[in-house]
């Protein structure tokens, strides 16, 4: 079959180091129970202040993955 059919999930990855932390924290977390993950996109991202430091980085994702056949 040529054709790919996909279907996408939102995520929120979190982490203390990064931003690109948060992303591949969140991916390799869904990479546990879903399979074929294909793409993602970067829907928002947000983080926790505390004085002058940043704590926490929180990004949304919306990640897509081929179906398997039926």
């Amino acid at each position: 079959m040529s054709e790919h059919i996909y279907k996408t999930v939102e995520l929120v990855g979190s982490s203390t180091e990064s931003i690109e932390d948060a992303v591949q924290t969140a991916i390799a977390r869904a990479n546990k129970t879903l399979h074929n993950l294909r793409w993602f996109e970067v829907l928002e991202t947000r983080g926790q202040i505390a004085g002058d430091k940043v704590l926490h980085y929180q990004v949304t994702l919306k990640v897509g993955f081929t179906m398997e056949e039926a």
